[in-house]
């Protein structure tokens, strides 16, 4: 449905992607190893930085997620796998929705990519919506922390969590069929994973690619007791038995088993001049909401407001969401290999999400559906005595719409234009960096019986920019400064919310009226390698204005935004502030010795943010203090590792929020590769909170009723031939 004329163009500039001439460039092609497994020899390539480069080449926090290092962190959702990178948590909303969190941002302020264009889901609607996004089918994740990640939208001051798989082929194997598969079994859910793909040469250009993958969990079995201390205190002291008796419990975590399968196929023409390719995937998660186990009898919403909204006491009945999406991608690259101009790249994709929230009695509680559409084409220029640099444009557009008795929502779309650059300037020692990203948002509403008598409709013109510089200190030392400007615009959740929302236990209140957020941001780097050493240290400040986050206020400000009905939840209502955020994170990683054909390595991360919000205290949700070391020996088939993971006490908390208790948990692993040169294939066996510790994270809404997984036995198999 064309309603608008940004729509038309989205539509237009994916209309041009799919006329791509198939003399696209196609990228350099991984090595083809003997035993015919590849290596990509980029490997510490971050394509995600826009001008593919190294690691350390970037001016910000950077990770990669890869290889070996993958199969350990393999989760089920994409926030568990990366929770133990530097600068990232997670949403932890339960076992089956959990998003990454980085530099302590979540929702709006975080990217979450598929290749570079977005899940097309509703993971930002609600912390109990999960990503569509599926990790047993990633070849490799990437994260981009700070203003490197604002040419992915100025959603991203967060930073852009990219998921690569190669679902359209990059490559053209050199075998008459390519096979890779993994499988899984962890014990804490039992759960029972598996993935596989293949890849068939149809000529020596025209590659054709199958992939489905199935996961299946029971309940997830919890170290220590579900309620936390605090809420354990408020149910002993009821009158009731069994209230009493919730305080008690320890164990599974109820209404947390999942089944998850996708299916998708994809093709590719890769020739001598470039590559077009496309693939239609399809996946359905149905997965239950833990249950908030009552603590209280009742509570009056006009007082004492001492306890986060998913703490009051409520209990939430045990829900269970159908999540569906159909999604369609295309990718495309040309060489133009001119003296000012190397390439030309498109990727563009579209998706129809839905997804019902199924009450006990198996009737539909609420329907959520989502379109959204995404193009993106880029023109790379040549390398000129140095200058690099990248520029295009990107359209985005989104249609929401909620039906049922939890809507808060009325029926919306949002439509953004965006056109970027990134330039950097190699000068040897010395290089320069400078991007700019310019934003229209439009954002409309349909009039609603029950929320909005009458349309809305806002547009904003965002624009945000970068300029940064590293210099050589000595041979494999660098030190960077990064100064960033960004504005955003509100996102319609943020502008039209209007009630009850039981996923976070609130009455959310939008403020139709609100500006755009802007922000100052400095990031300063320190990166060093050499002879069996690395270290890597980022430290950032941003100061907010019009920042917009949510606050619990007096309920008769909702009910008279609800026609003065009975307040079911407490009332949080969205505002805007000045707000500072500011921390660091580092990683280190040294060889202590070499034992015959093993190498003892040590590897550290460290990372820690502090936010406020003037005139309301703490942010809310926001992860302490973190460090993380962990002790290996590698060899060249047979390696084991052991890791000490310490969060500190969050007792920075606002006025709504409990504290949250630090733990330590123990890991360990041991990996095998069975067949020589071929590094690909293994068999690992780990063990995960090996001390059955009661573990909790900060910024998850369901801290104090949903721990994280207790001692969790996994045994993971990796096949590549």
């Amino acid at each position: 449905m064309l309603r608008s004329p940004s729509l038309r163009a989205g539509c237009a500039l994916t209309a041009l992607c799919l006329a791509w001439p198939a003399a696209a460039q196609t990228a350099a092609p991984a090595d083809a190893q003997a035993d015919g497994s590849y290596h990509d020899p980029r490997s510490d390539i971050v394509v995600t930085a826009l001008i593919p480069r190294s690691q350390g080449d970037i001016l910000s926090g950077t990770s990669i997620v890869t290889g070996e290092e993958l199969t350990r962190s393999l989760r089920p959702t994409i926030g568990e796998t990366l929770a133990r990178q530097p600068g990232v948590s997670a949403t932890s909303f339960g076992p089956n929705a959990s998003r990454p969190i980085l530099r302590g941002f979540q929702g709006e302020r975080v990217r979450i990519l598929t290749d570079g264009i977005g899940s097309f889901d509703v993971s930002n609607t609600s912390v109990d919506h999960a990503v569509a996004i599926n990790p047993l089918t990633a070849d490799r994740i990437e994260v981009l922390r700070g203003p490197s990640a604002l040419l992915y939208g100025s959603s991203a001051i967060g930073g852009v969590v990219n998921v690569i798989d190669s679902r359209i082929p990059r490559r053209v194997p050199d075998e008459a069929i390519h096979i890779d598969a993994i499988g899984t079994y962890g014990s804490a859910a039992n759960e029972r994973s598996g993935s596989g793909e293949i890849e068939v040469p149809l000529t020596e250009n025209f590659v054709v690619h199958v992939d489905g993958s199935y996961s299946k969990t029971d309940n997830l079995r919890t170290g220590g007791y579900i309620l936390s201390k605090a809420m354990r205190e408020i149910a002993a002291a009821s009158d009731e038995e069994e209230i009493q008796d919730n305080a008690r419990l320890k164990g599974k975590l109820a209404n947390t088993a999942a089944e998850v399968w996708e299916v998708a196929g994809g093709f590719a023409y890769i020739g001598d001049g470039g590559n077009l390719g496309m693939s239609i995937s399809h996946s359905e998660n149905t997965y239950g909401v833990p249950s908030r186990l009552e603590v209280e009898e009742e509570h009056d919403h006009d007082h004492e407001h001492d306890h986060d909204h998913e703490e009051e006491g409520h209990s939430h009945e045990n829900v269970t969401l159908a999540m569906k999406q159909t999604r369609a991608d295309l990718r495309g690259e040309v060489a133009v290999n001119g003296g000012f101009l190397d390439s030309i790249r498109l990727r563009a994709g579209w998706a129809d999400y839905q997804h019902q929230e199924i009450e006990p009695s198996g009737e539909v509680g609420t329907t959520f559906k989502n379109q959204s559409m995404e193009s993106r084409l880029e023109f790379v220029q040549a390398d000129r005595n140095g200058w690099q640099g990248a520029s295009g444009a990107q359209f985005f557009t989104r249609r929401f719409q909620a039906d049922g008795e939890e809507k808060f929502l009325p029926k919306n779309q949002t439509d953004q234009f965006g056109l970027f650059t990134l330039q950097s300037l190699d000068l040897g020692d010395t290089r320069l960096e400078a991007g700019a990203r310019y934003e229209h948002t439009k954002l409309q509403s349909d009039p609603d019986a029950d929320l909005f008598a009458e349309a809305s409709q806002r547009s904003f013109n965002a624009l945000s920019g970068s300029l940064g510089i590293s210099q050589a200190i000595t041979p494999g030392w660098r030190v960077g400064l990064n100064l960033s400007r960004s504005e955003r615009a509100p996102s319609a959740e943020e502008l039209f919310a209007r009630g009850n929302h039981a996923g976070t236990q609130a009455f959310e209140l939008g403020n139709p009226d609100f500006g755009k957020e802007k922000s100052w941001g400095v990031e300063g780097t320190l990166r060093g390698s050499g002879n069996g050493y690395s270290f890597s240290l980022a430290a950032y400040h941003n100061w907010f204005s019009g920042f917009i986050y949510e606050s619990v206020v007096d309920d008769s400000v909702c009910q008279a935004a609800n026609g003065g009905a009975e307040m079911e939840f407490p009332c949080y209502a969205y505002a805007q502030a000045d707000a500072r955020y500011y921390g660091f994170e580092a990683e280190a990683s040294v060889k202590l010795a070499q034992v015959g054909s093993y190498a003892i390595n040590i590897d550290g991360v460290a990372d820690y943010v502090r936010a406020t919000i003037k005139g309301n205290g703490p942010a809310p949700r926001i992860p302490p203090l973190r460090l993380l070391g962990g002790i290996e020996a590698q060899g060249a088939r047979l390696s084991a590792r052991a890791e000490l993971e310490h969060v500190f006490e969050q007792d920075r908390v606002t006025d709504f929020e409990t504290p949250t208790d630090g733990f330590t948990m123990v890991n360990a692993s041991i990996s095998f590769k069975p067949l020589a040169g071929n590094d690909r294939t293994t068999l690992m066996l780990s063990a995960n909170n090996i001390f059955d510790v009661e573990a909790r994270r900060h910024a998850s809404f369901l801290k104090d009723f949903a721990p994280l997984a207790g001692r969790d036995i996994r045994l993971t198999a990796r096949i590549s031939i």
